[in-house]
C-alpha cells in the first residue's frame, strides 16, 4: 500500500478475532470477494448474500477471518496474493 501512496481508513489488530458473523457481514456488503490461499485464488460475487461457500472460504483453519483482509470500495480481498493486491489497489 505504501508503494501506491495509500493509507488504510481502519486497521484492526490481529489480536481482535473476527469470526463467521463478521465474514458474513463483509461478504454481504461486497459485490466481489476474492480469496487467496497460497497460489489458489477464488472469486465470488455475493450479490448481497453471504453464502456458506464464500464465508467458509474467508475463514482460516481456526474459524477466524483470514489475514490480511482488505476492503477497497465494494471489493473484499482475503488472504495475500501479489497479483490480486496489485489489481485491487490500482
Amino acid at each position: 500500500m505504501d508503494a501506491h501512496g495509500l493509507e488504510p481508513a481502519e486497521t484492526v489488530s490481529a489480536s481482535q478475532k473476527l469470526g463467521k458473523s463478521e465474514a458474513a457481514d463483509l461478504a454481504r456488503s461486497a459485490t466481489r470477494v476474492v480469496v487467496a490461499k497460497g497460489k489458489k485464488v477464488s472469486e465470488f460475487k455475493p450479490a448481497g448474500k453471504a453464502s456458506t461457500e464464500v464465508v467458509e472460504a474467508m475463514l482460516g483453519p481456526t474459524g477466524n477471518l483470514r489475514a490480511p483482509t482488505l476492503q477497497v470500495g465494494k471489493t473484499v480481498v482475503v488472504g495475500f496474493n501479489e497479483d490480486v493486491y496489485s489489481e485491487a489497489l490500482l
